[in-house]
């Protein structure tokens, strides 16, 4: 099974909507088709920026997403890296990701190094046809 990393951003756009690639995603990983790794910095970052008040998720729609993530997902504790990152909160997505020879999907492509493990939700799709 593949492994994957999901940068917040690809979260939030699926929790949004459930319409589009970062949805498909995340159903994938629901279908058990795709391996979600997490750490609890990851979750800690989730948290925080989903109940952020621009988002307006409920507080019940922020815990069950969670334990979602918790009850499929797989904890993965990277070794912290020191590659320069423009945003420090990325660097543990990419730690994880790099370390686990995993995915990153992220919608802040720009964020990271070009490597060939971090996509775009869109060009992760097209991989997987």
């Amino acid at each position: 099974m593949q492994k994957i990393v999901i940068n917040t951003n690809v979260i939030i756009s699926a929790a949004i909507s459930n319409k589009g690639n970062p949805a498909q995603i995340i159903k994938m990983v629901s279908e058990r088709k795709l391996e979600l790794l997490y750490n609890i910095n990851i979750l800690i970052e989730y948290a925080d920026v989903l109940a952020r008040c621009k988002f307006n998720f409920s507080s019940d729609n922020q815990a069950i997403l969670l334990r979602k993530i918790v009850d499929i997902g797989t904890i993965f504790n990277p070794t912290i890296s020191e590659v320069s990152l423009i945003d420090e909160d990325d660097r543990i997505f990419y730690d994880t990701a790099k370390e686990a020879n995993a995915t990153l999907i992220t919608g802040n492509i720009k964020h990271y190094p070009l490597e060939d493990f971090i996509m775009t939700p869109v060009d992760f799709i097209k991989s997987l046809n």
